[in-house]
């Protein structure tokens, strides 16, 4: 046994930034992580070629892994379902536990047939294309007509990876889904602009014209779309592409209708209207359907906390004190609801506590602003005496879970580095686990 160890479970942003500021403090941190590589949702989220962004983050990383005080053990995952669990964690006895594993299950559209193959969550396929293992082994193949619900930035980057980058034959048309009308977008502008001259101007100003009536009806006029929020559709592209970027305004899918071969065929989708709350305005369905003709969907409707992590669950995310006498700490402590009391030493952070909230700034000021309160709380906790790292990382590979160390994922770096930089690439990465644990074998004994 050694001093005591704060666990931070997660090493995206929230994690990583949550144990900086308990390191800094004067405090001994293991971070446990599913994936081999740290760095979550912004070495696996972040668009592929947002390269500058990317390495900024990493630099940022390897400095607070380089932290005396901060010791990582990496592909070890910790569900109640895996040989790693929250009580097999207590067993080492921390001096607290920080969650910050984000938002690791999926909001399903909920729709008949939406088991059918060519329908994917867009977290999932985002993982795919930025190689997260397993999922950049797994088929996310996509066709010539694509849908995506959602008009936020996400949407933005797989319809950017369709059109652009995605390797091989592109679709002929990728179709935006949205239950709002076209005042009602969520992207930013400047994400926009890499997939602009796709849009389909001619169309656009169809559909425009199929929902004027509804915008009418709350006050919204359409002739004032380009002005404010497309303003891509006064001018066109000089060479506009084979490939068609089209929105289809105020529907929401009803069913998906596989083919003969099991894939989504068609989609139905019902009609919707605006109705004002309040100064904003909602969506509401009609009687009328349509059905369209796509063979694959990628939904970015949101994300959710993963109930089989084996914290207390309800209502899509994990359960938090809520205790008025000290709200703001209440909002990070864990809560059993069976035994009425609160699960002592164990926070949240970040996505872990409110799914899908901001990026990585947001997760960064969510992890530090709960780490605050883990402070308090060690302040008055009783003293523990943690398991060594070594002992940790030496009973955790005894269950037959090839874990690694921050040393070895600096190790990784170099691998990744030297590939890029012999193949003439600006970034390589390893698509699948055993792949990176054997480069760090061959790295070690070589």
């Amino acid at each position: 046994m050694d001093q005591p160890t704060v666990f931070v479970v997660g090493a995206g942003p929230a994690g990583l930034f949550a144990a900086r500021k308990i390191a800094t403090a004067g405090h001994h941190v293991l971070i446990l992580n599913r994936d081999i590589k740290p760095g979550g949702l912004a070495e696996y989220g972040i668009y592929p070629q947002k390269f500058h962004m990317k390495n900024g983050l990493r630099k940022q990383f390897a400095k607070i892994l380089a932290m005396p005080n901060v010791d990582y053990i990496g592909n070890a995952r910790v569900r109640s379902d895996e040989r790693l669990t929250i009580e097999g964690l207590k067993d080492w006895n921390p001096a607290a536990i920080v969650f910050a594993v984000g938002a690791q299950g999926t909001k399903n559209l909920g729709l008949p047939g939406e088991d059918a193959r060519g329908v994917y969550s867009a977290k999932d396929f985002v993982y795919y294309y930025n190689l997260l293992p397993p999922f950049a082994s797994q088929d996310f193949s996509t066709g010539r007509r694509v849908a995506i619900v959602g008009m936020g930035n996400v949407m933005v980057d797989i319809a950017r990876w369709l059109l652009i980058d995605q390797p091989g034959e592109k679709p002929e048309e990728v179709t935006v889904i949205a239950r709002r009308g076209p005042f009602e977008v969520k992207f930013d502008r400047k994400e926009f602009d890499e997939v602009e001259a796709f849009l389909d101007r001619k169309v656009f100003q169809d559909e425009l014209s199929r929902v004027s009536q509804a915008c009418k009806a709350v006050g919204q006029d359409v002739s004032h779309v380009a002005d404010t929020v497309f303003p891509w559709v006064k001018s066109q592209p000089e060479n506009p592409p084979a490939s068609k970027l089209a929105f289809r305004f105020l529907s929401s899918p009803v069913a998906i209708e596989p083919g003969a071969d099991g894939r989504i065929a068609r989609l139905r989708l019902v009609e919707n209207i605006l109705v004002l709350d309040g100064e904003n305005t909602r969506p509401k369905a009609t009687d009328t359907q349509t059905l369209l003709d796509f063979d694959t969907l990628i939904f970015a409707i949101g994300d959710l906390a993963d109930p089989g992590l084996g914290l207390p669950y309800a209502k899509n995310c994990y359960v938090t004190n809520s205790d008025p006498a000290d709200s703001d700490r209440a909002a990070y402590e864990v809560f059993d609801p069976s035994s009425g009391s609160v699960v002592d030493g164990t926070f949240v952070v970040g996505w872990a506590r409110k799914a899908s909230e901001g990026l990585v700034g947001k997760a960064r000021f969510d992890a530090e602003h709960g780490v605050e309160h883990v402070l308090k709380y060690l302040e008055s906790a009783a003293q523990k005496e943690s398991a060594t790292t070594a002992e940790i990382l030496g009973e955790i590979r005894g269950k037959g879970i090839e874990a690694v160390t921050k040393e070895e994922i600096s190790l990784l770096g170099q691998i990744e580095l030297q590939q890029a930089q012999s193949l003439g690439l600006p970034e390589f990465k390893f698509s699948t686990n055993d792949e990176m644990l054997r480069a760090i074998e061959a790295k070690v004994a070589g």
